[in-house]
């Protein structure tokens, strides 16, 4: 068994997807349900997920709540809320009496957006981080290298809370580069309270991959390299991060370029990276 940590779904009839913009992320301009998903995941052994926010809007997360309690793939929802209201507790006690409200999992901003590179360190926003611990809930960090040392810094300061870095905080594939990103990841995977997911690398490496029909597992293999010596396989957890990943590499692929790193793990070690991670962490 399987477990997906990452995925996301949207109807554009719903609301628009604004980052979706390029030539490049063109094939994203459509909607992707859990129903386009479901065989895809299905095929790759994947029997639970998580689905995960995707625009900064309040009515998402209710959404996802619904979609999850309506549909046995989705095992949990890492939702959005403002973590600077002054009621953001009360606010994510609302979100679990919702239907679907006990697949609340997790929290997740855009944090890669925001100007500010030490945003996490706002006395508003820890405040907010400090709710959704004492609410039993995780949070995810999406963020650019150049933010990783404020993720080390909000780790450090909230012990309760578990975070969970996605993308291996996007890492500069294209380019090759590892430094400064590898000595922030060694430094948050030095916390024991942090996590890592092992998705959206195939996104960030150089366009030129993009739609291939076999992928090669070098460009990707120091930057998996470098998040399994920091967290080690008990802190690593797999995700599609589909449909994002269509434009540079099918469900599929991404399965198989995972299985393909960890091929040198044990069997309870890989069995960490694709189920018990996520199961312990998100509570599925």
């Amino acid at each position: 068994m399987t477990v997906d940590a990452h995925h996301h779904v949207w109807d554009l009839s719903i609301r628009d997807q604004d980052w979706i913009t390029g030539p490049e992320l063109q094939p994203l301009r459509r909607n992707f349900t859990l129903d386009d998903l479901a065989p895809e995941a299905r095929a790759a052994g994947v029997d639970r997920t998580v689905l995960v926010q995707t625009v900064t809007v309040a009515e998402e997360t209710p959404e996802f709540l619904a979609l999850a309690a309506g549909h046995d793939l989705v095992a949990g929802v890492v939702g959005w809320t403002d973590l600077t209201r002054p009621d953001v507790a009360d606010e994510l006690a609302r979100l679990r009496d919702l239907p679907g409200g006990r697949h609340l999992k997790g929290i997740r901003h855009q944090v890669q957006g925001e100007p500010d590179p030490d945003w996490l360190s706002r006395a508003d926003v820890r405040r907010g981080l400090a709710a959704v611990a004492d609410a039993g809930l995780v949070y995810d960090l999406v963020v650019l290298p150049h933010q990783l040392s404020a993720c080390v810094r909000a780790a450090a300061a909230l012990p309760g809370l578990t975070f969970v870095l996605d993308h291996l905080g996007k890492p500069p594939i294209a380019s090759g580069e590892l430094e400064p990103w590898a000595s922030d990841i060694r430094a948050l995977g030095g916390l024991p309270n942090t996590v890592c997911k092992v998705s959206g690398m195939v996104t960030e490496t150089d366009r030129a991959l993009w739609g291939r029909t076999t992928w090669p597992l070098a460009p990707l293999r120091p930057y998996w390299d470098t998040v399994l010596r920091a967290f080690g396989p008990g802190r690593l957890m797999f995700g599609s991060d589909w449909p994002v990943c269509t434009p540079a590499a099918t469900y599929s692929q991404v399965a198989h370029l995972t299985a393909g790193l960890a091929a040198d793990l044990n069997r309870d070690e890989r069995e960490q990276l694709f189920e018990g991670t996520a199961t312990r962490v998100y509570g599925l």
